[in-house]
């Protein structure tokens, strides 16, 4: 029985700056139903992402029925969310949030299409939580943590998606290991931060993660 349930993707920690730049999905699979991913251009697949930032403006773009949009900003850029009728947690949580305002953010990558052909990309957020300046300085110290070891590996033979991320995007890793570097240095307290981790990478919950109901541990990985 146990074997038949299904189980949610991990939430991958990713930058504004990568996210905005992605822009390929794929599926792993012909069934229609099999989830569907967005290709990272440091060479990882996520269904689920997990940001932290600042929720600076949030809007009501329904018409019909309330469709919140909320711009959440980064040490690299502005992540989009998206929340309505189907997200009715995620919309009530930005109808009441008064920005400025830190936001945890659970949710699944959409990507579209603009009339000249660009593809833009969005989160569709599963939750979204208040926190403090804390967590967001920590999801920053693991993000950047995560984004540098992605790049480590991206020239790693068998990284299938690295090969992908080669094939699919004319962009330079590095570019966004300096961004991950750069947003460590915007950190105040950057070393107690680091000092605060196990070991660096975990297996376990962090305290954002604590802080999102249902947010799953990070990929231990990075690759």
């Amino acid at each position: 029985m146990s074997q038949s349930t299904p189980t949610r993707e991990v939430a991958r920690r990713v930058f504004a700056s990568e996210f905005n730049d992605a822009g390929y999905t794929f599926k792993e699979s012909d069934d229609e139903r099999a989830p569907v991913y967005l290709l990272l251009p440091t060479g990882e697949s996520a269904n689920r992402v997990f940001f932290v930032g600042t929720l600076t403006e949030k809007e009501d773009v329904g018409e019909d029925s309330e469709y919140w949009r909320g711009r959440v900003v980064d040490p690299t850029g502005t992540f989009f969310v998206y929340a309505g009728q189907y997200q009715p947690e995620a919309a009530s949580k930005l109808r009441d949030l008064e920005p400025p305002a830190y936001v945890a953010v659970v949710g699944k990558p959409r990507t579209y299409e603009t009339d000249d052909g660009t593809v833009r990309v969005s989160v569709r957020p599963e939750s979204i939580t208040e926190v403090d300046a804390t967590v967001r300085d920590r999801w920053v110290a693991e993000t950047a943590e995560r984004t540098i070891e992605r790049v480590a590996a991206f020239d790693d033979e068998g990284n299938e998606y690295a090969r992908m991320a080669r094939e699919e995007y004319d962009l330079d890793p590095e570019t966004y290991k300096a961004a991950a570097l750069s947003a460590l240095e915007d950190l105040d307290d950057t070393d107690e931060l680091a000092d605060g981790r196990d070991g660096g990478v975990t297996d376990g919950s962090t305290p954002e993660e604590d802080a999102v109901e249902d947010a799953e541990a990070p990929d231990a990985t990075g690759i």
